[in-house]
């Protein structure tokens, strides 16, 4: 990833952190509702090259780490994030059927999303932190798998057309 590609995707990672945090964070909604910057950070994975996954996944760890409404230690939110957007870069890499359509993209961030809240959900219990009835779990995982496949097609476009203003600008010069 050039410094310049660097420059031009923080902004975008830390407006959409800015908008999670003052407007979706403060929506009600049923079965525990969605996080924008974890379905921003998992597609622009899945968009990208393995390395670049691990550098979003590093960069929206430490957003999520810093989030108010983050309960777990420092570091944790950052090691389920690399390791989650770069297996879900390196499943992508490469094969331009998963990267070429939507639904393909839509699915992988559900069911990455769903596998880092879990890998979260594991990590935390390893590291001493409490985690609830199995039926709560359950109730919230599959509440974040429906409003990730409901808000994952609505900013999919966006995010593939600055993803490919952000790494595309090498191929114009």
């Amino acid at each position: 990833m050039s410094l310049r590609s660097f420059f031009y995707s923080a902004p975008v990672f830390l407006s959409v952190f800015l908008i999670q945090e003052a407007i979706v964070s403060q929506l009600r909604l049923p079965l525990g509702g969605f996080n924008l910057l974890l379905i921003v950070a998992l597609i622009w994975a899945a968009l990208s090259t393995p390395e670049i996954g691990a550098l979003t996944g590093f960069g929206a760890g430490i957003a999520m780490d810093l989030s108010q409404s983050t309960s777990g230690p420092m570091g944790h939110w950052t090691l389920v994030l690399i390791i989650a957007c770069y297996v879900l870069a390196f499943l992508g890499y490469g094969d331009d059927n998963i990267r070429g359509n939507p639904i393909n993209i839509v699915f992988l961030t559900t069911i990455g999303l769903v596998a880092a809240q879990f890998l979260y959900l594991i990590l935390g219990i390893l590291l001493g932190q409490e985690a609830g009835s199995v039926g709560g779990i359950l109730l919230l995982l599959g509440g974040s798998a429906f409003w990730t496949a409901i808000v994952s097609p609505l900013v999919l476009k966006v995010i593939s057309v600055i993803h490919s203003g952000v790494f595309g600008l090498r191929s114009q010069i």
